[in-house]
């Protein structure tokens, strides 16, 4: 695959093309008490999967600016301790943080060589033992996102609001 093709699939994976639902889509529509709702067996509400969504989102493009954000001693710290937002307006706000995060990647992804194979220095010891470059982050992010959108897809399933209005696979 050449170089534009790959970072053309990047671009579509970030956006939910293909065989991926659309990221923002999947959250918009979601009202903030589903997004605090906790299912039986599953560790996660919604809200906790699109806050830990925002923190790696964050903490990577720390990383891709220079800077040296916290590593969190555990992942729990990644996680909001409430499975709920305090109310609507907290839900808005951690989607409107999503796709602003979402839209950087995306701009990102549309950089030329120069930007996407800089080489981004570690900040913890687990992150020294692999090589990373702005892309290989970038891939990095949109298989996590893709992972954990997906356990939102199926939450969704489970309250029974799926599909978002946007659109998604009902099969």
């Amino acid at each position: 695959m050449s170089e534009v093709s790959s970072t053309r699939v990047l671009q579509e994976l970030l956006r939910g093309r293909g065989a991926h639902v659309d990221p923002i889509a999947c959250v918009e529509d979601v009202t903030a008490e589903r997004a605090g709702q906790v299912i039986q067996g599953f560790p996660h509400s919604i809200w906790q999967l699109l806050s830990h969504l925002n923190f790696w989102m964050d903490y990577d493009l720390e990383r891709i600016r220079g800077n040296s954000p916290h590593y969190p001693t555990h992942n729990d710290e990644s996680f909001p301790p409430a499975s709920a937002p305090r109310d609507e307006a907290e839900w808005i706000e951690q989607v409107a943080r999503f796709r602003k995060l979402l839209g950087e990647y995306v701009s990102l992804a549309e950089s030329g060589a120069d930007v996407l194979g800089r080489e981004v220095p570690p900040t913890h010891p687990s992150q020294a033992e692999r090589a990373s470059t702005v892309l290989a982050m970038i891939w990095q992010e949109a298989a996590h996102n893709s992972y954990h959108i997906g356990q939102i897809a199926l939450l969704r399933r489970a309250m029974g609001i799926w599909p978002p209005p946007g659109g998604g696979n009902t099969w």
